[in-house]
């Protein structure tokens, strides 16, 4: 199990957001837990030098290319990218330097997975360098993947068939719980028990963590196999979690 960190981005500035909030057509509805003066690349840069890669650049919304080129550029092969990918643009972030690009709304459009549009992602850009973005809500006792700034259900169910059907598709799996994500009130359980269960690739967890304990919590509940990422939780981005202590826990593994 490794701790993944993260820069996630909204106007060119790098945020950490209650994720059920954000909707690119209500602006106001948008809950902010943090907001750094610090440039993207700074982070990528603190990422780098505490040597743990693997991590993520996602752009919440428009307006944030540039801000994730300078990030991407600061430690090339150090992170994933996520936000708008498709076929046409991924080799421009790929190119800038991130390792995988990561991909949600292209590939499960009109509320259901898209066969052709992934074939065609990983045609471009080949499955060793796709990261299938699972965000998911619950849902009558189950969980869905969810698109459009995390705001519309998808028919796709996050369960053991879907984890090893898509898995011949990608490299790795990112899962945000989206309905805890940003309120540092406790992680999914039984989400990253299901990950740890039954993904057949590295998958990255984020969403709810609140507390250094937590990283041990899903060390345990993913079977040593499932990733975690924290934000809003870190306190380099305002949170009570010791950044220090976290890049400490790494590197006990």
């Amino acid at each position: 199990m490794r701790f993944r960190p993260c820069i996630d981005l909204h106007h060119g500035k790098v945020v950490q957001i209650v994720g059920g909030s954000l909707n690119e057509q209500d602006q106001a509805a948008l809950q902010t837990n943090f907001t750094s003066e610090n440039t993207p690349a700074h982070f990528a840069r603190l990422y780098r030098d505490a040597g743990l890669p693997g991590g993520h650049v996602i752009a919440l919304g428009q307006g944030n290319e540039a801000a994730a080129l300078s990030a991407l550029s600061a430690w090339p092969g150090g992170m994933q990218y996520g936000g708008g990918v498709n076929p046409d643009n991924a080799h421009v972030f790929l190119d800038a330097g991130a390792s995988h690009v990561i991909v949600t709304s292209f590939v499960f459009a009109d509320g259901r997975i898209n066969r052709d549009r992934l074939a065609a992602l990983v045609k471009a850009v080949g499955k060793q360098r796709l990261v299938l973005d699972l965000s998911c809500r619950s849902r009558n006792g189950k969980f869905y993947v969810v698109t459009d700034r995390w705001q519309r259900f998808t028919d796709e169910c996050v369960d053991a068939q879907s984890l090893t059907t898509l898995a011949g598709d990608c490299a790795e799996f990112l899962v945000h719980g989206v309905d805890v994500e940003g309120l540092q009130q406790g992680i999914q359980e039984d989400l990253i028990s299901l990950l740890g269960t039954y993904s057949p690739c590295p998958v990255t967890y984020a969403g709810g963590v609140h507390q250094l304990g937590d990283l041990d919590r899903v060390k345990q509940l993913g079977l040593a196999r499932v990733d975690l990422t924290i934000g809003s939780a870190l306190d380099i981005f305002g949170g009570a979690v010791k950044f220090a202590d976290v890049v400490e826990w790494q590197q006990r593994q």
